[in-house]
């Protein structure tokens, strides 16, 4: 469950390191965000000399959430960690070219296909 004010880890190479939500899109009443939702956030925190800069807007994809997410199966699956992955402008296409750690599932259903390719691992 994403909100706004919440701090993500940015898990791709664009030079973004963490981020904070401002909005999470989806209509007026869109409260929480999950795995494979889309927002809007600002950079908090971004490596010298690169893409990406500190308070920076930018869109972005939630690929992992602390919240356990129950299957159609009846599973649940959790991560350690809140993390996104920057797009590029309105597009669904990722804005760097590498992500780091695992992604869940529900990304690669939800549409963002070139974002599960680039993923070490798809849980």
């Amino acid at each position: 469950m994403i909100q706004p004010r919440t701090i993500l880890k940015v898990t791709d190479n664009t030079g973004a390191k963490i981020l904070q939500c401002i909005h999470v899109l989806g209509g007026t009443k869109k409260r929480y965000a999950r795995v494979g939702d889309v927002i809007v956030g600002t950079i908090k925190e971004a490596e010298p000399r690169r893409e990406i800069k500190k308070h920076d807007v930018v869109r972005a994809v939630i690929v992992r959430q602390k919240k356990e997410i129950c299957r159609p199966d009846g599973s649940y699956i959790r991560f350690d960690d809140n993390a996104c992955v920057i797009l590029e402008g309105k597009t669904k296409e990722p804005k760097g070219n590498r992500i780091i750690g695992p992604l869940a599932r529900e990304v690669k259903e939800k549409g963002f296909d070139k974002v599960a390719i680039l993923a070490e691992e798809l849980v």
